[in-house]
């Protein structure tokens, strides 16, 4: 027999969820792996094999492994037993608990090995034994795998006690040519798999292990899910070069299209070009999330009247799977239209009026409220930067009047776009309505920020009004909870500031939002009949602040950004975060020389030093109390130190600064080598902290780099 066989175990099911398919599939071939593993089984590497992976199909979930040994190594046991002083009795003699160790052990008394630890002798059992045949442990491995998946509600059927994800119809366990013995889930295992539901509704004889793939094509199932991808997205291709146009293909509707076919084929539909009036996003958001369609582009990038479905079969008759296609996809257009159409009516103005009624938060007060708050916060942040103010403050009054559209009512996916539109119709600037959608950017991890200076605006005000207001009303996040996504809405400002190279003092906007978050709830309060007025809290500035640094944590991370760096920086608390984004690429470029971990290393001792220090250091260093060479040396490289970065600080050249404070590190290390501190006379000692104090204070204009010692 070989020494290893291809491995195939296939479970066959009725449709699987197709969102957690792909999880359930991993999941299961790595519980496969585990249990192998967990009984030594190897995996022998096998040049020119087909390669190990999860295989999975609407209907099924599989594991193919090229080669696995046939059998277990050779197994050693060792069972600890009595003590000698237990298990002898005074004459030597064994006692009954002795005979029954090695009765149960199957060896005489007198072939127990002993071995001594903490508290003695003691008897002990050992043994070897061949290991096991792969093929008789495959059930139990399979069961133990089919344990371990992700499944939170299982389900039943028939008469069966045991549950899984859908109802079982087939178990395949395959090794090499020979099929396992053994049950999972009440179902036999065999080597008969199933085809395509409708082009081969019959078993599928598996003569071996190897010929799967092959065997699954020839009855229509491609059951390795990267072949069925390549096939999916070439077909939609294909079919929409046909159609004059280019298809749209998301890769999460590529995969869940993926995991609802076994025998893809593409099918080019179309729909009445009149539906083309209605928001793109809208008619996009129907195909694609609703009906999983694929949308035709145009060759100007624009929304076409094509699209295509993707059915499961390759049909006699595609025109009557393209007549069913169309047929659902026009009464969703048809509400689209006609949501569009009302809410053009009404207008963008009288959806902001109603937002007087909404509630936004009980504290807080309506949407109305909250719409006012960040007009006014819009208004003050945009001629910081260059933005018209007016414009700023007009895009904010509208920013939320789309929460009262139909549109967004049957598509929440649309805020801001939705606005966008309505606020074009109602002929307000370019710029205006652009801002109203851009100022939701990001949207999600990944996405880009606003891309013009006025959305950019809306964006920081927005979310400066939802943080503050957020920490005002105590909602701060807790574990899990992040009901206002504060979390993101942090991440997404500090993004904003920063890519858009605004150089904003960030405390104080978060002082000025809950300035006006404190006086709007004391509005709010009076209006629900509570007299308590609201004023802010100091700490929280404060507060806020840390809590949007540690959301840029996580994002200079991502960007390969090391902790000390990070550190070294944020111990400043700088305002400006675009400043503290330039103090951070400067401290990775000193961190790069050569001289940076002497003079990291100096600097933490000169921190120590002076954090010990209970008197008064002296602001100046007095030149006649130099008295060694080392320290007139540093003193003479100081000040010549300080002439120098004092232009370069004003220009903000944090990079320029530290590669000048570097020429530092040998007199700093010669003075530590050369010169004793906390010398007895007390003047001396004085002089000496104040010029080590000229030194450290320097550095940390720009960061704190004792931070990158690691030591």
């Amino acid at each position: 027999m070989a020494d290893h066989l291809p491995l195939l175990i296939e479970i066959g099911t009725e449709e699987l969820p197709p969102k957690a398919l792909p999880e359930l599939a991993q999941a299961f071939y790595e519980g496969v792996l585990k249990a192998l593993a967990s009984r030594r089984i190897a995996l022998p590497e096998i040049p020119g094999e087909l390669p190990a992976r999860p295989l999975y199909s609407p209907r099924r979930l599989a594991v193919f492994l090229p080669a696995v040994s046939t059998q277990q190594p050779q197994q050693h046991s060792e069972v600890l037993g009595p003590y000698t002083n237990v298990g002898l009795d005074a004459s030597g003699n064994p006692t009954p608990a002795l005979l029954g160790f090695a009765q149960k052990n199957g060896l005489e008394w007198q072939k127990l090995d002993r071995v001594t630890d903490a508290k003695g002798m003691r008897f002990v059992a050992r043994s070897n034994r061949p290991g096991a045949q792969t093929v008789d442990l495959l059930s139990d491995i399979v069961n133990e795998a089919v344990k371990g998946l992700p499944i939170p509600k299982p389900m039943r059927w028939g008469t069966r006690e045991v549950g899984f994800v859908r109802p079982m119809h087939w178990l395949v366990i395959l090794f090499g040519r020979d099929v396992a013995p053994g049950e999972v889930l009440g179902f036999k295992a065999d080597r008969m798999s199933r085809g395509h539901r409708f082009h081969h509704p019959k078993p599928v004889w598996l003569n071996d292990a190897g010929e799967y793939l092959q065997a699954l094509r020839e009855a229509f199932v491609l059951a390795d899910p990267r072949e069925r991808r390549d096939r999916v997205r070439a077909e939609i291709t294909a079919a929409a070069r046909e159609a004059g146009g280019t298809a749209r293909i998301p890769d999460e509707l590529l995969e869940e299209v993926n995991c609802l076919v076994e025998w893809p084929k593409a099918i080019a539909c179309s729909f009445e070009p009149d539906f083309l009036r209605v928001p793109q996003e809208a008619l996009v958001s129907t195909m694609e999330t609703n009906q999983k369609f694929f949308p035709v582009l145009a060759a100007d990038g624009k929304l076409s009247e094509k699209f295509i479905g993707v059915a499961n079969l390759d049909s006699k008759d595609p025109s009557q799977i393209r007549q069913g296609y169309e047929r659902v996809i026009r009464p969703r257009f048809a509400d689209a239209q006609f949501f569009y159409d009302e809410d053009l009516k009404q207008g963008l103005a009288s959806m902001a009026q109603g937002l007087a009624s909404v509630t936004y938060q009980q504290k807080l007060g309506s949407y109305a409220d909250k719409t006012t708050r960040v007009a006014a916060l819009a208004a003050a942040i945009a001629p910081q930067v260059g933005a018209d103010a007016a414009q700023a403050r007009r895009a904010a009054e509208l920013s939320k009047a789309d929460l009262q559209s139909r549109m967004v009512g049957e598509f929440p996916e649309l805020q801001g776009i939705a606005g966008r539109y309505y606020a074009a119709a109602a002929g307000e600037p370019a710029d205006v309505a652009n801002a109203i959608d851009e100022a939701y950017q990001p949207r999600f991890a990944g996405d880009a920020i606003a891309p013009s200076k006025l959305g950019q605006v809306l964006a920081i005000a927005e979310r400066l009004d939802t943080l503050a207001g957020g920490f005002a009303a105590g909602l701060k996040p807790t574990g899990n909870k992040d009901p206002f996504a504060l979390r993101r809405n942090a991440l997404g400002l500090a993004r904003t500031i920063i890519e858009a190279g605004f150089d904003l003092d960030l405390p104080a906007l978060i002082d000025s939002a809950l300035d006006r978050v404190a006086i709007n709830m004391t509005l709010v309060a009076k209006r629900n009949g509570d007299g308590v007025a609201t004023a802010v809290d100091p700490a929280q500035v404060n507060e806020l602040y840390d809590f949007i640094l540690e959301r840029l944590r996580g994002y200079y991370a991502d960007r390969n950004v090391p902790g000390t760096q990070f550190d070294a920086v944020a111990d400043g608390r700088w305002p400006s975060l675009l400043d503290f984004d330039r103090r951070l690429k400067a401290i990775a470029e000193f961190a790069r020389l050569r001289e940076a971990s002497s003079l990291a290393a100096a600097n933490k001792r000169i921190r120590n030093i002076l954090r010990k220090v209970e008197t008064p250091i002296p602001a100046a260093v007095d030149p006649d109390r130099l008295v060694e060479l080392a320290e007139k040396a540093l003193h003479q490289a100081l000040v010549s130190a300080l002439a120098d970065t004092d232009p370069l600080l004003a220009q903000r050249d944090y990079v320029g600064t530290l590669k000048r404070l570097a020429s530092l590190q040998a007199p700093v290390d010669t003075f530590f080598e050369h010169t004793m501190v906390m010398a007895d006379d007390a003047a001396l000692r004085d002089n000496r902290l104040a010029l080590l104090k000229q030194v450290a204070d320097r550095f940390a204009t720009v960061a704190a780099v004792e931070q990158l010692s690691a030591g």
